[in-house]
């Protein structure tokens, strides 16, 4: 069985062929991607989102590697500060020596299908540093905060060796709480004002966080917000 990507033999053979790396068999793209290979791991990326079939197989090669790195999920409310959340959390893992992974999940425009991918850009300044690697991905209409391929992405950072691997949810609402099955520390970003504060820290997301922050707090009804926000938990 052949395809663009690669040919599936009956040995579990399966050979790429890239404009970056060339033909490359699965096991030398799993062995480039332990090894920490960007383009490797960029281009299985790539195929995991498109749901090529070859990915698969590199996953299952790849699984058995995962587990060495912690996943933390940062998800909120549409301009909750999120993604500028994460760009000095990067600063402060790589100022301990930590390798950090990004991947940074954008709404698909339910009526042109496309995604602005815009959440990389408040990160272009960790883009030249080879201990940070930032992967952005569509929605492509999955619910939840996430996408279809966020965990098999997740796995891929975690076997190239990225010691903190930060996942960056769509603005959520109430229920969209499926970080919390990825992550190993979900914190929820909050900001005053944004209506009714009770309506905002309902159960949902509110049973999903370990830590809560209180962003943009130089707002009025800040205090406000933590007090309510005690009260209910």
């Amino acid at each position: 069985m052949s395809s663009e990507f690669g040919v599936f033999h009956p040995e579990r053979t399966i050979t790429f062929s890239t404009p970056f790396l060339g033909p490359i068999s699965m096991m030398e793209l799993t062995r480039r991607i332990l090894d920490g290979d960007i383009q490797a791991a960029s281009r299985l990326m790539r195929d995991i989102d498109d749901q090529i079939p070859s990915s698969l197989e590199a996953l299952k090669e790849l699984y058995p590697k995962t587990g060495k790195a912690y996943i933390i999920g940062i998800t909120g409310a549409p301009g909750s500060g999120k993604s500028t959340i994460v760009d000095k959390m990067v600063d402060f893992f790589r100022r301990e020596g930590k390798t950090v992974g990004i991947v940074a999940v954008d709404p698909t425009s339910p009526f042109s299908g496309g995604a602005i991918l815009g959440d990389r850009i408040r990160m272009q300044r960790h883009s030249t540093d080879e201990g940070v690697f930032i992967r952005s991905l569509a929605t492509r209409g999955w619910l939840g905060g996430l996408s279809r391929s966020t965990q098999d992405i997740v796995n891929v950072m975690d076997a190239m060796g990225k010691g903190i691997v930060l996942v960056e949810t769509v603005g959520v609402g109430q229920d969209e709480v499926e970080i919390v099955n990825t992550a190993h520390t979900s914190i929820v970003l909050m900001v005053p004002g944004m209506g009714d504060d009770i309506q905002a820290i309902k159960a949902g997301i509110i049973e999903i966080g370990d830590l809560f922050v209180i962003n943009k707090s130089e707002r009025e009804g800040a205090d406000k917000l933590e007090r309510d926000l005690r009260m209910v938990l």
